[in-house]
């Protein structure tokens, strides 16, 4: 049965990390989920250059995101390519509420400590540059911990974003 956008609800999000300017990745990573019918795609930090965020703007759909460490000295310039594409970024914690579920979205893992409850759940990070998909049960509610990995390496097969289904909150790795 097909159901048009407007009809369906969020279903599919991808997930994005530590990009750290490697603008030659990044336009793969804007094919791989422009082909792979996400809703959405969230980036969790280390974006290093605004120019990083020029090859974003040609998915096709929204980036939600927070700020890593290398992000720091680029601020002002990430800041203004965020507004100038139409982007929503912020300083981690990041807390969204897509399809019924309560997504955390920060840079560094320990970043979740004091903020990351049962009610969340979905927990998303980058910083580590390693894979990640950790299920735990927090006062008895499922709660998934994801990290899609190296997505700035140079080395071709072992670099990998996220697609996570919001319904089952199954993951899957795209490598490239």
């Amino acid at each position: 049965m097909y159901l048009s956008p407007i009809q369906r609800a969020l279903m599919k999000i991808g997930i994005v990390s530590d990009t750290h300017n490697n603008l030659r990745n990044v336009h793969r990573i804007v094919e791989l989920f422009n082909d792979s019918g996400v809703d959405r795609v969230i980036h969790t930090g280390d974006i290093t250059q605004a120019k990083t965020l020029d090859i974003f703007a040609h998915l096709d759909m929204p980036m939600y995101g927070v700020y890593g460490n290398n992000d720091e000295g680029e601020r002002e310039s990430l800041a203004a390519a965020v507004a100038a594409h139409g982007f929503v970024f912020q300083e981690p914690p990041f807390v969204l509420e897509w399809h019924k579920r309560s997504i955390m979205v920060v840079h560094d893992p320990l970043e979740f400590e004091g903020h990351l409850t049962s009610g969340h759940e979905l927990a998303l990070h980058g910083h580590t540059h390693l894979y990640r998909y950790e299920e735990t049960r927090v006062e008895g509610i499922r709660q998934v911990i994801f990290n899609p990995g190296e997505c700035a390496g140079h080395m071709k097969g072992f670099n990998a974003i996220g697609v996570l289904d919001l319904e089952t909150l199954a993951a899957e790795l795209l490598r490239f």
